[in-house]
Protein backbone atom coordinates (compact mmCIF):
# COMPACT_ATOMS: atom_id res chain seq x y z
CA UNK A 1 0.00 0.00 0.00
CA UNK A 2 0.99 3.71 -1.43
CA UNK A 3 1.48 5.90 2.15
CA UNK A 4 -0.30 8.54 1.46
CA UNK A 5 1.75 11.32 1.59
CA UNK A 6 4.10 10.26 -0.81
CA UNK A 7 2.58 11.67 -4.03
CA UNK A 8 2.22 14.73 -1.77
CA UNK A 9 6.31 15.40 -0.60
CA UNK A 10 7.13 14.75 -4.83
CA UNK A 11 5.11 18.04 -6.25
CA UNK A 12 7.21 20.82 -6.95
CA UNK A 13 7.28 23.90 -4.92
CA UNK A 14 4.73 26.46 -6.94
CA UNK A 15 3.98 28.98 -4.51
CA UNK A 16 4.58 31.78 -6.44
CA UNK A 17 2.59 30.45 -9.78
CA UNK A 18 -0.41 29.49 -7.31
CA UNK A 19 -0.92 32.85 -5.91
CA UNK A 20 -0.86 34.18 -9.87
CA UNK A 21 -3.55 31.31 -10.43
CA UNK A 22 -5.41 32.66 -7.60
CA UNK A 23 -5.06 36.12 -8.46
CA UNK A 24 -5.88 35.65 -12.14
CA UNK A 25 -9.29 33.71 -11.23
CA UNK A 26 -10.27 36.70 -9.22
CA UNK A 27 -9.35 38.90 -12.07
CA UNK A 28 -11.86 36.63 -14.19
CA UNK A 29 -14.47 36.54 -11.58
CA UNK A 30 -14.59 40.75 -11.87
CA UNK A 31 -14.91 40.54 -15.16
CA UNK A 32 -17.36 37.36 -16.06
CA UNK A 33 -19.53 40.30 -13.41
CA UNK A 34 -18.85 42.86 -15.21
CA UNK A 35 -19.94 40.81 -18.62
CA UNK A 36 -22.92 39.71 -16.30
CA UNK A 37 -24.22 43.68 -15.31
CA UNK A 38 -24.61 44.60 -19.02
CA UNK A 39 -21.18 46.80 -18.31
CA UNK A 40 -18.56 45.63 -21.27
CA UNK A 41 -20.26 44.96 -24.74
CA UNK A 42 -19.01 42.38 -27.13
CA UNK A 43 -16.23 43.21 -29.49
CA UNK A 44 -15.07 45.90 -26.98
CA UNK A 45 -10.94 45.79 -26.79
CA UNK A 46 -9.83 44.89 -23.22
CA UNK A 47 -6.54 47.05 -23.16
CA UNK A 48 -3.76 44.56 -20.87
CA UNK A 49 -2.28 48.79 -19.77
CA UNK A 50 -5.02 49.57 -18.07
CA UNK A 51 -6.57 47.05 -16.82
CA UNK A 52 -3.38 45.91 -15.12
CA UNK A 53 -3.15 49.43 -13.55
CA UNK A 54 -6.71 48.99 -12.45
CA UNK A 55 -6.39 45.69 -10.81
CA UNK A 56 -2.85 46.38 -9.91
CA UNK A 57 -2.10 42.58 -11.09
CA UNK A 58 0.93 42.19 -13.69
CA UNK A 59 0.83 41.29 -17.18
CA UNK A 60 1.28 37.61 -16.73
CA UNK A 61 -1.46 37.41 -14.06
CA UNK A 62 -4.10 39.36 -16.29
CA UNK A 63 -3.13 36.60 -19.69
CA UNK A 64 -4.10 33.69 -16.97
CA UNK A 65 -7.17 35.83 -16.23
CA UNK A 66 -8.18 36.40 -20.08
CA UNK A 67 -7.14 32.90 -21.17
CA UNK A 68 -10.22 31.50 -18.50
CA UNK A 69 -12.78 34.28 -19.54
CA UNK A 70 -11.47 32.61 -23.44
CA UNK A 71 -12.50 28.94 -22.21
CA UNK A 72 -15.63 29.91 -21.15
CA UNK A 73 -16.02 31.62 -24.97
CA UNK A 74 -16.97 35.17 -22.95
CA UNK A 75 -13.32 36.67 -24.34
CA UNK A 76 -11.57 36.30 -27.54
CA UNK A 77 -7.99 36.66 -28.83
CA UNK A 78 -7.65 38.22 -32.16
CA UNK A 79 -3.70 37.73 -33.35
CA UNK A 80 -1.13 40.76 -33.32
CA UNK A 81 -4.71 42.84 -32.26
CA UNK A 82 -5.56 41.93 -29.11
CA UNK A 83 -8.23 40.56 -26.52
CA UNK A 84 -11.82 41.62 -27.50
CA UNK A 85 -15.46 40.86 -25.91
CA UNK A 86 -16.97 37.30 -27.60
CA UNK A 87 -19.73 37.89 -29.71
CA UNK A 88 -22.51 35.55 -29.89
CA UNK A 89 -24.39 34.51 -32.71
CA UNK A 90 -27.54 32.72 -33.47
CA UNK A 91 -26.13 29.50 -33.18
CA UNK A 92 -24.84 30.97 -29.66
CA UNK A 93 -28.31 31.75 -28.61
CA UNK A 94 -29.89 28.40 -29.45
CA UNK A 95 -27.23 26.62 -27.50
CA UNK A 96 -27.31 29.09 -24.80
CA UNK A 97 -31.56 27.64 -24.33
CA UNK A 98 -30.53 24.10 -24.47
CA UNK A 99 -28.63 24.70 -21.78
CA UNK A 100 -31.20 26.78 -19.69
CA UNK A 101 -33.96 24.56 -19.97
CA UNK A 102 -31.97 21.93 -18.87
CA UNK A 103 -31.17 23.82 -15.54
CA UNK A 104 -33.70 26.06 -15.02
CA UNK A 105 -36.79 23.83 -15.52
CA UNK A 106 -35.73 20.94 -13.46
CA UNK A 107 -34.76 23.57 -10.97
CA UNK A 108 -38.23 24.52 -10.70
CA UNK A 109 -40.07 21.60 -10.84
CA UNK A 110 -37.43 20.34 -7.90
CA UNK A 111 -38.80 22.87 -6.06
CA UNK A 112 -40.66 21.21 -3.22
CA UNK A 113 -36.96 20.16 -2.23
CA UNK A 114 -35.73 23.93 -1.97
CA UNK A 115 -34.40 25.99 0.83
CA UNK A 116 -36.65 28.85 2.07
CA UNK A 117 -33.60 30.91 1.50
CA UNK A 118 -32.98 29.62 -2.12
CA UNK A 119 -36.71 30.39 -3.13
CA UNK A 120 -36.51 33.80 -1.48
CA UNK A 121 -33.31 34.87 -3.38
CA UNK A 122 -35.91 34.37 -6.28
CA UNK A 123 -38.47 36.87 -5.15
CA UNK A 124 -35.50 39.25 -3.71
CA UNK A 125 -34.18 38.87 -7.87
CA UNK A 126 -38.22 40.08 -8.74
CA UNK A 127 -38.47 43.13 -6.55
CA UNK A 128 -34.91 44.04 -7.61
CA UNK A 129 -36.59 43.80 -11.28
CA UNK A 130 -39.31 45.60 -10.21
CA UNK A 131 -37.68 48.31 -8.51
CA UNK A 132 -35.78 49.02 -11.59
CA UNK A 133 -38.28 49.17 -13.84
CA UNK A 134 -39.88 51.78 -10.82
CA UNK A 135 -37.13 54.09 -11.63
CA UNK A 136 -36.62 53.65 -15.30
CA UNK A 137 -33.07 51.56 -14.85
CA UNK A 138 -33.99 49.23 -17.87
CA UNK A 139 -29.92 48.26 -17.65
CA UNK A 140 -30.87 47.36 -14.37
CA UNK A 141 -33.62 44.96 -15.28
CA UNK A 142 -31.47 43.23 -17.09
CA UNK A 143 -28.79 42.64 -14.65
CA UNK A 144 -31.61 42.20 -12.29
CA UNK A 145 -33.07 39.41 -14.68
CA UNK A 146 -29.72 37.68 -14.63
CA UNK A 147 -29.93 37.55 -10.67
CA UNK A 148 -33.36 36.27 -11.21
CA UNK A 149 -32.07 33.21 -13.34
CA UNK A 150 -29.02 32.59 -11.11
CA UNK A 151 -31.55 32.13 -8.16
CA UNK A 152 -33.99 29.96 -10.46
CA UNK A 153 -31.04 27.29 -10.77
CA UNK A 154 -29.77 27.94 -7.43
CA UNK A 155 -33.35 26.00 -6.37
CA UNK A 156 -31.61 22.59 -6.95
CA UNK A 157 -29.17 23.41 -4.55
CA UNK A 158 -25.94 22.68 -6.77
CA UNK A 159 -22.59 24.69 -6.61
CA UNK A 160 -21.59 22.86 -10.11
CA UNK A 161 -24.93 24.16 -11.35
CA UNK A 162 -24.46 27.58 -9.92
CA UNK A 163 -21.14 27.95 -11.38
CA UNK A 164 -22.28 26.96 -14.99
CA UNK A 165 -25.17 28.82 -14.67
CA UNK A 166 -23.00 32.07 -14.06
CA UNK A 167 -21.16 31.47 -17.33
CA UNK A 168 -23.85 30.78 -19.48
CA UNK A 169 -25.62 34.11 -18.42
CA UNK A 170 -22.69 35.83 -18.69
CA UNK A 171 -22.72 34.73 -22.50
CA UNK A 172 -26.24 35.46 -22.26
CA UNK A 173 -25.83 39.13 -21.52
CA UNK A 174 -23.48 39.36 -24.27
CA UNK A 175 -26.31 37.91 -26.47
CA UNK A 176 -28.80 40.26 -25.16
CA UNK A 177 -26.79 43.48 -26.68
CA UNK A 178 -28.17 42.52 -29.95
CA UNK A 179 -31.72 43.98 -28.34
CA UNK A 180 -31.77 47.41 -29.64
CA UNK A 181 -34.60 48.69 -27.19
CA UNK A 182 -33.77 47.43 -23.92
CA UNK A 183 -36.52 48.28 -22.62
CA UNK A 184 -39.39 46.97 -25.70
CA UNK A 185 -37.08 43.70 -24.72
CA UNK A 186 -36.87 43.04 -20.78
CA UNK A 187 -40.22 45.15 -19.46
CA UNK A 188 -42.60 41.69 -20.57
CA UNK A 189 -40.26 39.31 -18.61
CA UNK A 190 -40.59 41.07 -15.76
CA UNK A 191 -44.30 40.05 -15.25
CA UNK A 192 -43.05 36.54 -16.54
CA UNK A 193 -41.16 36.43 -13.46
CA UNK A 194 -43.46 37.79 -11.10
CA UNK A 195 -45.38 35.09 -12.63
CA UNK A 196 -43.67 32.09 -11.98
CA UNK A 197 -41.89 33.14 -8.60
CA UNK A 198 -45.87 33.31 -7.58
CA UNK A 199 -46.52 29.73 -8.31
CA UNK A 200 -43.26 28.74 -6.97
CA UNK A 201 -44.16 30.33 -3.51
CA UNK A 202 -47.44 28.62 -3.67
CA UNK A 203 -46.08 25.22 -4.47
CA UNK A 204 -47.29 24.93 -7.99
CA UNK A 205 -44.19 23.56 -9.05
CA UNK A 206 -45.41 22.14 -12.64
CA UNK A 207 -46.74 25.08 -13.64
CA UNK A 208 -44.12 26.77 -12.75
CA UNK A 209 -42.45 24.75 -15.42
CA UNK A 210 -44.69 25.05 -17.65
CA UNK A 211 -44.77 28.68 -17.58
CA UNK A 212 -41.00 28.96 -17.64
CA UNK A 213 -40.68 26.72 -20.84
CA UNK A 214 -43.02 29.28 -22.21
CA UNK A 215 -41.06 32.20 -21.46
CA UNK A 216 -37.43 30.53 -22.83
CA UNK A 217 -39.58 29.87 -25.74
CA UNK A 218 -40.62 33.17 -26.72
CA UNK A 219 -36.89 34.75 -25.21
CA UNK A 220 -34.83 32.59 -27.56
CA UNK A 221 -37.13 33.48 -31.04
CA UNK A 222 -36.75 37.25 -30.09
CA UNK A 223 -33.17 37.03 -29.88
CA UNK A 224 -32.64 34.84 -33.01
CA UNK A 225 -34.91 37.13 -35.09
CA UNK A 226 -32.70 39.71 -33.76
CA UNK A 227 -29.40 38.23 -34.82
CA UNK A 228 -31.10 37.23 -38.14
CA UNK A 229 -32.05 41.01 -39.23
CA UNK A 230 -28.47 42.42 -37.52
CA UNK A 231 -26.58 39.66 -40.17
CA UNK A 232 -28.93 41.28 -43.14
CA UNK A 233 -28.29 44.94 -42.12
Amino acid sequence: MTATGDWIDGLPEAGDELERSSTAERVADLLRSHIINGAMAPGARLSEERLGRKFRVSRNTLREAFRLLGHERLLVHEFNRGVFVAKPGAEDVVDLFRMRRALELPAVRSGARASAEALGAVGAAVEQGEAARARGDWEGIGTANMAYHRAVAGLLGSPRADETMRQLLAELRLAFHVMAAPRDFYAPYLDRNRAIYDLLAAGAFEPAAQELEEYFDVAERQLVQAFTADSRG
